[in-house]
């Protein structure tokens, strides 16, 4: 038996979750260039090693930061532009976990339901 040609449309299968494709589709404009850096330079190491953990690795961690990115963008937002202000050195007032733990048991007593900006 031989093989026929394929006639009409060839439907492209949609890629898995957690495929790069579907994983960049969920990040912040912002954060894209650097999913394709470290994306490629993965591919690249591997593609000499022979080993796929490390692109393994990288497609996990940013599996992670989709997943957090999708669930509240705005949040996500907020902690990147903290970091980058972090990095440049600003004084960002910070809360200990017990002092973050005393608020929110205080706000929930007090029946406010929001957290607190940080």
């Amino acid at each position: 038996m031989s093989a026929q040609p394929v006639h009409g449309p060839v439907h492209e299968t949609p890629a898995p979750a957690g495929a790069p494709r579907e994983i960049r589709q969920h990040l912040l404009a912002e954060e894209v260039g650097q999913f394709d850096r470290e994306w490629r330079a993965a591919m690249s190491r591997s593609a000499e090693s022979l080993d796929l953990g490390e692109v393994y690795r990288v497609l996990e961690r940013w599996r992670r930061i989709a997943t957090m990115t999708q669930a509240d963008p705005a949040a996500h937002r907020r902690m990147l532009k903290k970091v980058d202000r972090i990095q440049s050195g600003e004084e960002v007032g910070t809360f200990s976990g017990d002092d973050l733990r005393t608020m929110l048991t205080a706000r929930q007593q007090h029946g406010q339901g929001r957290s607190p900006q940080i």
